[in-house]
């Protein structure tokens, strides 16, 4: 059983898993468009493909799939994730299952905006978003946000052109320099971020890893610390049986007093993902469960609170 990882970047842990969990059962193929990827070399075997948005980048990824018998592909970048789900059933036709939601589903979860619509509209608590400028003007002369708020890009990643603001001013800068921007409110609580896992065979959420987020660079966990609340369980489970989510999605959450709300939602494996797998969350495990055709029990909870997870650098000399 031969599973492929694209654009792999520095994600090494992922790889990692997956060569561990398939245990010479199998192997693990990555590609990414450059040479110096370092996760590429703990693979058991890599390839440097075009970019994806070359005109025969699909193309190349199906060859592979089709050469090397490849039984399951998923990526690690937004971008691709959507072109994987546009061509799913290219994929199937050779053998490949892409471990990737639905189209539409992907789209609205890199659109911010559109998530957040789909959020009210099925009853989750969710950040009062805006955008159109005179409807955050004009609630803010009711009373019904105040500053500061956050000016953020509608589709975008990495927290790349996210900016924290106080005034007029700097939100109409901020328009001005960039295009299709967001404002949204700043939440003053606890940020969490979820680790899930939906069972591709079954629909049903089988794993769940709450974390709270101590750190963040670059828009991913650095620091974090594992906790649970059943409250906080029923609710994404509810939310991601609603949406129809498939495979592993990362969820991004605040807690502000007593109340959950849901921000963000991408649907791959999280940057922070490690510190679930490090506590006994094997979402590797249960993809390649899913693979052999079986349908995973749940293990929602099952890890112990209080794991502290902390990133640091490492190098890769080839």
């Amino acid at each position: 059983m031969n599973v492929l990882i694209l654009s792999c970047g520095s994600r090494n842990k992922i790889v990692q898993y997956f060569k561990k969990e398939l245990n010479g059962k199998g192997k693990v193929f990555a590609t990414d468009c450059s040479i110096l990827a370092p996760a590429l070399y703990d693979a058991d075997q890599f390839f440097i493909v075009p970019r994806i948005d070359a005109p025969n980048y699909i193309s190349e990824i199906l060859s592979i799939c089709k050469k090397f018998n490849i039984k399951a592909v998923f990526s690690l970048i937004d971008p691709e994730i959507s072109l994987l789900a546009k061509h799913k059933d290219e994929f199937l036709a050779v053998g490949t299952i892409p471990i990737v939601s639905e189209y539409e589903l992907v789209e609205m979860c890199f659109d911010k905006y559109a998530m957040v619509q789909i959020l009210e509209k099925n009853g989750f608590k969710t950040i009062k978003s805006y955008i159109k400028k005179e409807e955050f003007y004009r609630d803010v002369d009711l009373g019904k946000i105040n500053y500061p708020v956050f000016v953020k890009p509608i589709k975008g990643s990495a927290s790349i052109n996210i900016s924290k603001v106080t005034s007029v001013e700097e939100i109409e800068l901020a328009f001005k320099k960039h295009d299709q921007m967001m404002i949204q409110e700043f939440m003053d609580g606890v940020e969490y971020g979820a680790d899930v896992y939906i069972d591709i065979i079954s629909s049903e959420p089988v794993a769940i890893f709450t974390k709270e987020k101590v750190v963040m660079r670059a828009g991913e966990t650095d620091k974090s610390i594992s906790v649970k609340d059943e409250t906080l369980f029923k609710l994404i489970n509810d939310f991601v049986k609603t949406a129809g989510f498939k495979g592993m999605i990362d969820i991004d959450i605040f807690k502000v007093k007593d109340n959950y709300f849901i921000s963000e939602v991408n649907p791959r494996f999280g940057g922070g993902y490690p510190h679930a797998y490090e506590s006994g969350v094997n979402i590797p495990k249960m993809i390649i469960k899913n693979l052999q055709g079986e349908i995973n029990e749940s293990v929602i909870g099952q890890y112990a609170e209080g794991i502290r997870m902390m990133k640091y650098n490492e190098i890769k000399i080839i």
